[in-house]
This record gives structure tokens, sequence and C-alpha cells, in this order.
């Protein structure tokens, strides 16, 4: 982590998810998403509480330092930042950081979300991220646009 000191610890501050955090809960990682999102995620959350299916957030906003913490790991599992890029984005490009993006749960949620999401404007943008969520206005109206492969294909992330 490259903005923190030796031996400090990643928290709830950064955006680290306790167990159990809903899109209703007020930490960190959901109060400092994109409020048109939160907004969008929550509502997307009700109807499918309709339906028995309930939404977990495995991960939302992250602190630059979080971020930063989880691409050193990836390149520890995968090998090389190039590979790790197809996962993980750079604290500049990660739509996590900017609160833009949303990673939810559990297979349930994802495929209610999948089936269901363009009509809250919530749609997929990863085709190897089932779990990643993003706001997109015109999806209730146009429908979700083609998923990119992964983050490496995404110019936003480049």
């Amino acid at each position: 982590m490259a903005d923190r000191p030796v031996g400090d610890r990643l928290g709830a501050a950064d955006g680290v998810v306790p167990d159990g955090v809903t899109v209703f809960d007020d930490v960190p990682a959901v109060a400092n998403l994109d409020p048109a999102l939160l907004d969008a995620l929550r509502a997307a959350a009700e109807d499918a509480e309709d339906d028995g299916v309930a939404f977990t957030v495995n991960s939302g906003w992250r602190s630059p330092g979080y971020q930063e913490h989880l691409l050193d790991e990836a390149i520890s599992t995968y090998g090389s930042k190039a590979e790790a890029a197809r996962w993980v984005a750079t604290p500049e490009t990660s739509l996590h950081v900017s609160g833009e993006a949303i990673d939810i749960g559990p297979a349930a949620a994802t495929a209610w979300l999948a089936e269901n999401g363009a009509g809250h404007g919530l749609c997929r943008v990863y085709r190897n991220e089932p779990w990643h969520f993003e706001l997109r206005p015109d999806a209730p109206d146009a429908g979700c646009p083609t998923l990119y492969a992964d983050p490496t294909h995404d110019p936003r992330t480049q």
C-alpha cells in the first residue's frame, strides 16, 4: 500500500466490508457510493426482497489505499500486473474508488440483478465479474451495454 505506513491496518474507513452488510447499511463502503447508484441499488434491493432475494455488499466504495492493497494482492496471486489488471484496477482508474461500482452477492442476487437490474439502471459491465454492477441511467430504456470481457478491455480503466 503506497500511501499507508507499514503496519497500518485497513478497516471499515477504507471501505472494507464486514460480513452481512446490505445496501441499506451506513458503512463507508455503502455510504460513500455515488448517491444515484445507491438510490438505484436500494430500489432494486426492495424489489428483489419482494421476490425473496436479498442483496449483500461484497465490496463498494474503496479508499485508494485499499485499492492499492487489492492490486498488490492480485499481482501476487496472478503473477504479473498485466494478469492482475483483468481483475483489479489501479487506484487512479478504479470505479470502486470513485464510488461508481459495487460488487453484490450472493449468486441469487447477482442473477436477479442480471435479469432485472436494467430496469433500475444497474448493469453488469464485465463478463468475468458477474458480481460487479454500475449505474447506466439509459438502461431502463435502452438496456445494458455489451459486456467488456474484463477490465483490460474497458477504456475507462486504461
